[in-house]
């Protein structure tokens, strides 16, 4: 990458959402029908909506988020701190409130970035769309109405990867396979997040599952910028 960046300037995000009730016959009949209709080509013919409902977390109109982890820069130049932390409830507008909070004082001038893994297609719009649905006032990193392409302040290490190629999609766990970072997905995967929550009710879990795929952003980004990687001891939980 030559493209000049300052890194100091960047909160790195990652996700961790779920179906919004447990079991599909929590929603409502409409609800149900609905689920139906939105996944009726992602479905092979012998998934019924009931059998395919532990995917609806990847839809914001049928998942709600548990836990939003960032992670930013304190000092890049001679020393570096990198500082991680996380958002979580089981009540999604306590960590709605929390982020957009953290956005509204500390990341809302335009020099600002948000940076995530698949971010524009997956964490940014579903973190919009959930405060919406929540009536959340959207902060001014999330509020794309108006806006050209070019003055979007969000980044994506997958885009970046693509490099220009649309059709190509790269998992997280492959790029840091093929990068040389540690995996994130040492414990769970995006897969099992809803078992460990409404299975195991482990949260917490879950929150260091998120925090790890944080660390590996960044790493990413750095990665392509051919920055060193992050040491253990440059990564402070806050």
């Amino acid at each position: 990458m030559t493209t000049k960046i300052d890194f100091k300037h960047i909160l790195f995000l990652d996700i961790e959402t779920v179906p919004e009730a447990e079991n599909f016959l929590d929603l409502s009949e409409e609800k149900q029908e609905l689920f139906a209709l939105k996944t009726q080509y992602q479905r092979k013919d012998e998934f019924s909506p009931s059998d395919f409902y532990e995917r609806a977390g990847i839809w914001a109109e049928f998942g709600k988020i548990i836990c939003i982890s960032v992670g930013f820069f304190s000092s890049f130049d001679k020393e570096r701190v990198f500082r991680v932390t996380s958002f979580y409830n089981d009540d999604e507008v306590v960590v709605l409130n929390e982020f957009k909070e953290l956005l509204d004082k500390h990341f809302s001038n335009t020099k600002h970035l948000l940076c995530a893994h698949n971010g524009k297609e997956f964490d940014f719009p579903y973190i919009a769309r959930r405060m919406i649905i929540n009536r959340i006032k959207l902060p001014k990193k999330l509020n794309l109405f108006g806006k050209k392409p070019w003055e979007i302040p969000h980044l994506d290490t997958m885009e970046l990867w693509k490099f220009g190629d649309y059709k190509h999609y790269t998992s997280l766990k492959l790029m840091t396979h093929i990068l040389g970072i540690p995996s994130p997905k040492d414990d769970i995967d995006g897969s099992q997040v809803a078992a460990v929550y409404y299975n195991e009710k482990n949260l917490n879990r879950i929150v260091k599952y998120c925090e790890k795929d944080t660390v590996a952003v960044v790493q990413l980004l750095l990665r392509l910028y051919n920055y060193e990687l992050l040491k253990d001891y440059e990564i402070v939980s806050v």
